[in-house]
């Protein structure tokens, strides 16, 4: 068996979207069907052909049969089918691709390749002419990625990513022509090359050929559930339609002579610079914001939203070379919230969590903005500022009085209680943060010692 390498790694796609994409496909599809089916209908029955509208005569016999089979092998290769189904879809890909590709043989190259169908030959029907070479190119294209639409290889992937960009390309090329041929936005004579039958069908099936790729490979980013699929989901219709709204004023501006072509140009292009910037500030605005979120997510912890363990080293040690520098004194508080182990087994961890995310709470409301607050254990927690042997002590006595009012205003079957140690850096050591911490734990479990002796002689 051969060996399949990995696809592009992509983010979780959104279900939402997907469901949503589902729907659109099969809508799609059905409606490329229908007009398919209409237009072969007319080619094949001659009366049926004279009561259609003008627009359905467009649809040319052989272009009806390969949008026709276009839509089979899109549908046939969905994921949720048989693999029989998907050798069908497979087939219909090759045949469409080959019918395609001698339409383009034969009018670039005046050479009968043989493959036309006599059935479909337009003889006596109203529906006469072939297709235009672009639109054949473009369902070669969508022949293409359809037959590599499965693929799991990341070769094969990578190709179906391309022949389906280069298939939007060219899509996006008939389709912006045809409207600027029919609205004579660039001058009375333009003429229009492609029918806007067949060119509804096409885009259509380009549509759906965009929604697969989507599925998997580096078109998936559209359906992720991260920033950066939703910068890619809100930019790009702006960055889509902003170039030929620009193409459309220059020609109006230019047609109907209301100001010099130059000034015209040097309107436009100022325009595109200013958008182009504000929609760079918008995403380098965007893509900080993600980096703050991502660098917060390492340094805090996800249930007191207090700096973890790393977060508190990192910017403890930073306070405290400042305060070195400045001789000015540091302070370390650590806490250890009583009977944790209790309070889990008997009320169970939701409980437990709730007294962890409360004594975060306490500290927060007591101390300042400028200090360094951490859970650094399970159950243990640590301050750390410019905080004099007055003021922390003055903490200290404050965290208690806090937690004493909050028990009394709720009825606990244990209270919320903590035992706190802390220490003042000595001006002339220079003590490290890690001696600091020691120094305040060892405090803290003589707090600690002296609760459990005091309950004894209660």
């Amino acid at each position: 068996m051969p060996k399949i390498d990995p696809v592009l790694p992509t983010s979780e796609p959104d279900p939402t979207l997907l469901n949503t994409l589902a729907s659109v496909k099969r809508a799609c599809l059905a409606i490329v069907a229908s007009l398919a089916l209409v237009s072969l209908a007319g080619c094949l029955i001659p009366a049926l052909g004279k009561i259609m509208p003008y627009g359905w005569q467009l649809m040319r016999a052989e272009t009806a049969l390969i949008a026709l089979l276009g839509a089979l092998g899109l549908q046939f290769s969905e994921l949720r089918y048989s693999r029989w189904m998907h050798s069908i879809a497979l087939i219909l890909a090759v045949v469409l691709t080959l019918l395609a590709s001698a339409v383009i043989v034969e009018q670039k190259f005046h050479v009968t390749p043989g493959v036309e169908l006599p059935l479909l030959s337009d003889q006596g029907s109203l529906f006469t002419g072939r297709m235009s070479p672009q639109t054949a190119a473009a369902f070669v294209l969508l022949g293409i990625a359809i037959a590599l639409g499965r693929t799991r290889k990341r070769f094969t992937v990578h190709l179906a990513d391309l022949t389906v960009f280069c298939l939007c390309l060219l899509v996006l090329i008939l389709v912006s022509g045809h409207i600027f041929g029919i609205t004579r936005t660039f001058s009375p004579s333009t003429s229009v090359v492609t029918s806007p039958l067949p060119l509804l069908c096409l885009s259509l099936m380009t549509l759906v050929a965009l929604f697969r790729r989507t599925e998997e490979g580096i078109f998936s980013i559209y359906l992720g559930r991260g920033i950066g699929s939703r910068i890619a989901r809100i930019l790009s219709p702006i960055l889509l339609f902003l170039p030929f709204l620009r193409e459309a004023v220059r020609a109006h501006f230019i047609s109907s002579n209301r100001m010099p072509a130059h000034y015209a140009t040097a309107i436009l292009a100022s325009l595109a610079i200013i958008v182009s910037l504000a929609l760079l500030l918008f995403l380098a605005w965007r893509i900080n914001i993600m980096e703050i979120e991502i660098h917060d997510l390492s340094l805090r912890d996800e249930l007191t939203g207090l700096y973890n363990r790393r977060g508190f080293y990192l910017l403890a040690e930073q306070g405290l070379r400042m305060a070195h520098r400045s001789n000015l004194p540091f302070s370390v508080l650590y806490i250890d919230v009583d009977n944790l182990k209790q309070i889990n087994d008997s009320l169970g961890h939701t409980a437990g969590s709730e007294f962890l995310a409360e004594t975060a709470e306490i500290l927060q409301t007591t101390l300042r903005e400028t200090d360094v607050l951490g859970r650094i254990g399970g159950d243990e927690f640590a301050i750390a500022g410019q905080l004099s042997q007055e003021s922390i002590t003055l903490v200290a006595l404050r965290l208690e009085e806090t937690s004493i009012q909050r028990n009394a205003k709720t009825a606990r079957r244990l209270p919320l209680s903590f035992s706190v140690g802390h220490v003042t850096s000595e001006e002339d050591l220079h003590e490290s943060l890690d001696e600091l911490l020691t120094r305040a734990d060892q405090a803290m479990y003589r707090e600690k010692r002296s609760k459990k002796v005091a309950l004894q002689y209660h």
